[in-house]
């Protein structure tokens, strides 16, 4: 599904968080959304789940005004993964991700619904946890567990805010290909991420925020050190290797 915002607009207490957000992201794109803490980043996920309801703007996903749309129907479209979740119910592997085929499904699951846990616990190399209790497991398991839940929905859009931050190096790059293969399907993807290295190796395209609004938007060709330094504050090396992009940070250079 092709994602279309229009002058989206949302405030904390009377405190602009976003300003005037425009942004259209096509059916089956990776879009990674970067930029410092306090950028905006995680409230402009919510307001595309309608987590959170804008002061100002619209939000379309293809023909369908978001607002006017129950949050059942919006939970058949859109997957969302938080940057964690904290005391969780003490519940099975298994019966976590099977909440996440709640939006398709009345009280009793059916066999098509066991079939594709039982494939999405797979896919993420859960399996040995199926039946384990998920307090039990570490911080970046369960933060796999979260984002096996939300593949069970079978969403066309993914939003995941910093779905690495909790994994190791070989965790993170398992994740963000099982990611990146969603958008292979035609899955719309967008992600918030700190590491501008992971942004470039997997996004099509990628909208950098700085104080609640767009500073630059476009392909990895925006990672520039003119670009990176006024948001950041740090000036960095940009070189290219095998196709590949790698931003290396120097110094900081404002406080």
């Amino acid at each position: 599904m092709k994602i279309n915002i229009e002058g989206l607009e949302f405030s904390y207490n009377g405190r602009p968080t976003l300003k005037n957000l425009n942004l259209k992201v096509n059916k089956g794109e990776f879009l990674s959304i970067i930029g410092p803490n306090g950028s905006g980043k995680t409230t402009f996920l919510k307001c595309i789940n309608r987590i959170l309801n804008p002061k100002k703007g619209s939000i379309f996903i293809d023909k369908y005004d978001l607002n006017k749309l129950r949050r059942e129907d919006i939970a058949k479209h859109i997957g969302y993964i938080p940057q964690a979740e904290r005391g969780a119910f003490p519940t099975s592997v298994f019966d976590t991700v099977l909440m996440g085929r709640k939006p398709h499904m009345k009280w009793i699951p059916k066999e098509n619904d066991l079939k594709i846990v039982s494939d999405v616990i797979k896919m993420m190399d859960l399996s040995e946890f199926s039946m384990k209790n998920i307090n039990e497991l570490s911080g970046g398991q369960r933060q796999k567990v979260i984002i096996a839940r939300a593949l069970a929905q079978q969403p066309r859009i993914l939003l995941l805010d910093e779905p690495t931050s909790s994994l190791d190096l070989k965790h993170q790059l398992e994740v963000l290909d099982i990611t990146r293969k969603q958008a292979d399907n035609d899955v719309t993807v967008i992600m918030s991420v700190h590491d501008l290295n992971l942004a470039a190796r997997y996004s099509d395209k990628i909208l950098m925020m700085k104080d609640g609004e767009i500073f630059q938007g476009g392909g990895i060709e925006i990672l520039t050190p003119e670009n990176i330094e006024p948001v950041y504050g740090v000036s960095v090396d940009v070189r290219y290797e095998s196709d590949q992009i790698w931003i290396l940070p120097k110094k900081v250079t404002c406080k």
